[in-house]
C-alpha cells in the first residue's frame, strides 16, 4: 500500500523526455570518443609532405615512410613549438570536462533524486564548457597554421575535433533547454 503511494505521488516522465535525454548522454559519449582519438593520435594537418600535430612533427619520405619527431621546432613554423602547448592543454581539459559533465547526465538519470535537475544543468554547463575549450584548440590550432592550411589538408583526426566540438556545443545548448521546457 505504501509503495503504491509512492508510485503515485512521484510523476512519471514523458516517453519523449526520456528518450531525448537518452539521445544527449549517448552524443555526449559518442563526442568524448572522437575528441579523445582526436587528442591521442594528434595529427592534424598534412601540407606539402608534412604532417603537423599536436604532439609530432612528421615529414613523408619518398618511400612514403614517416620520419617523426617530438621536436616541433624543426617544422621551421613561427611559434609551433610554443603554441601548440596552449592548444594541447585546452583541447585534453574539454576531454576532461566533457567525462565529469557526462558523468553528471548520467547519474542525474540513474539516480533520480531531489538534486537530478541541478546535476542535469551543471553537466550541460560542463558540456558547454568543453565546447568552448575544444574550439578555441581547433580555432588556435588553424590561426598557428594559417600560412599552412589547405581544406583537403586536415587529417581525419582534425575533424573528429571539429565534430566533437560541434556535438559538445549542441548538446551542452539542448540539454539546457530540455531542462528548462520539462521543468519550469
Amino acid at each position: 500500500k505504501a509503495q503504491r503511494l509512492l508510485a503515485q505521488r512521484r510523476p512519471q516522465k514523458a516517453f519523449f523526455e526520456t528518450l531525448i535525454r537518452s539521445l544527449i548522454i549517448l552524443c555526449v559519449a559518442i563526442a568524448v570518443v572522437l575528441s579523445s582519438i582526436s587528442v591521442c593520435d594528434g595529427r592534424w594537418l598534412l601540407a606539402r609532405g608534412e604532417l603537423f600535430g599536436l604532439w609530432h612533427f612528421c615529414t613523408v619520405s619518398n618511400g612514403s615512410v614517416l620520419k617523426c619527431s617530438t621536436d616541433l621546432g624543426l617544422a621551421n613554423v613561427e611559434g609551433l613549438s610554443v603554441g601548440v602547448i596552449p592548444i594541447r592543454s585546452m583541447v585534453s581539459f574539454a576531454v576532461v570536462v566533457a567525462i565529469f559533465g557526462l558523468e553528471l547526465l548520467m547519474v542525474s538519470q540513474v539516480c533520480e533524486d531531489a538534486n537530478s535537475r541541478r546535476k542535469w544543468s551543471m553537466g550541460s554547463v560542463l558540456i558547454l564548457g568543453s565546447f568552448l575549450l575544444s574550439a578555441a584548440g581547433v580555432l588556435s590550432f588553424s590561426i598557428l597554421m594559417k600560412d599552412h592550411l589547405t581544406f583537403m589538408g586536415f587529417t581525419l583526426t582534425y575533424w573528429c575535433e571539429f565534430i566533437a566540438a560541434f556535438l559538445f556545443f549542441l548538446n551542452g545548448i539542448s540539454g539546457l533547454h530540455i531542462n528548462s521546457i520539462t521543468h519550469p
